[in-house]
């Protein structure tokens, strides 16, 4: 099967993008307004980008409101969504009117970060405290502008459950990182393997 993006084709009942582009972080994003006004949502187009230093993204579809905080404010925390806080983050997603606290919504409570007001979920076993670096307004092959927005963030402080330490690593699988598949489907990392990559 091939199909041209560009020309409304639709082969699938569903775009498959998602599902092909996958499995994808999730970028648990808290942000905070000027007013003080606190935000918690997930964001599946969410990476890091660099690691020295540590660079994140995540592109929202839409000016939402963890873009328009980070705009006003220019700083964000990126929480780690995992196996025991999915229904948490799923509840976050919803769609509430702007300034209402969606950690108050899913019952979580807040921790306060270090080097940035936004504050961390709580219950994250990692948050990363970022600063925005740029935020862009995206356009399409022509130029025209698209309803989106890619937000860069450089990580000023780090937040680690000391439970999930072991032998100087971080055990990703122990902490059980969800992650955004396709449609409504989301992977669980239970069990990583090792590949060195080769020297020359």
């Amino acid at each position: 099967m091939f199909y041209d993006t560009r020309d409304g084709s639709r082969p699938l009942r569903y775009d498959p993008f998602k599902a092909i582009v996958a499995p994808r972080p999730i970028g648990w994003v808290t942000t905070i307004s000027a007013k003080g006004e606190v935000n918690l949502a997930p964001y599946s187009f969410f990476n890091g980008i660099l690691s020295k230093p540590n660079f994140v993204m995540f592109g929202s579809e839409g000016f939402k409101d963890s873009v328009r905080n980070v705009e006003e404010t220019g700083e964000f925390v990126c929480n780690l969504a995992t196996w025991d806080l999915r229904e948490a983050m799923n509840e976050t997603a919803a769609p509430l009117a702007y300034g209402e606290n969606e950690m108050v919504r899913a019952g979580l409570a807040p921790a306060p970060s270090k080097l940035v007001k936004p504050p961390r979920v709580a219950a994250a076993p990692c948050a990363l405290e970022c600063k925005k670096t740029m935020m862009i307004p995206l356009h399409d092959v022509d130029g025209k502008p698209v309803d989106g927005f890619v937000v860069f963030g450089q990580v000023v402080g780090v937040h680690i459950d000391d439970r999930f330490i072991k032998d100087g690593l971080l055990d990703t699988a122990a902490m059980k990182p969800i992650a955004r598949c396709g449609y409504h489907d989301y992977a669980v990392v239970e069990r990583t393997f090792t590949l060195v990559r080769p020297e020359s």
